[in-house]
């Protein structure tokens, strides 16, 4: 695997970083690493729920397990999004545009042309069982797109 300071940075966000950016940042990062590319992601929340029980959702957990993705434990708790995390990402993803384009035009307005949205509902709207396989599917095409690019650089 190439070397920390090789890597490209991918930026999951979503509202509490607790269970949808974190599930897209453990999955990205195992398929990274299968793939070998040099590529890293991490996760943000642009306005965490101080009531999230624990630091980490159960669904995000079972899901990773189910995929032999084992997080580190501890798993860290939620962290909120500041201007510092933006700097150096080479791409920025939020899940669910209907509910982070605002946040993001909130908080951060000068990030909001470089984020790529997704649109992947919180468990107000849907359950592990819809949510989950539509990150992954989105997550194993955004690691497709990106060996490509990979590949195409190197032909």
């Amino acid at each position: 695997m190439a070397d920390q300071a090789c890597h490209k940075t991918v930026l999951f966000l979503c509202t509490g970083n607790y269970y949808r950016s974190r599930f897209a940042e453990l999955l990205f990062n195992h398929l990274a690493a299968e793939r070998g590319l040099a590529w890293r992601a991490d996760s943000r929340g642009l306005d965490p729920d101080p009531y999230n029980i624990g630091p980490i959702s159960r669904h995000t957990l079972e899901a990773a397990r189910k995929l032999g993705i084992l997080p580190t434990e501890p798993p860290r708790n939620p962290i909120r999004a500041t201007e510092v995390d933006f700097h150096g990402c080479h791409l920025i993803v939020a899940v669910k545009e209907a509910e982070h384009r605002s946040l993001l035009e909130q908080f951060f307005p000068t990030v909001v042309e470089r984020v790529e949205f997704w649109h992947v509902h919180d468990l107000d709207c849907a359950g592990p069982e819809e949510a989950i396989p539509q990150l992954q599917q989105l997550v194993a095409g955004l690691i497709e797109r990106l060996a490509n690019r990979a590949g195409e650089r190197e032909a």
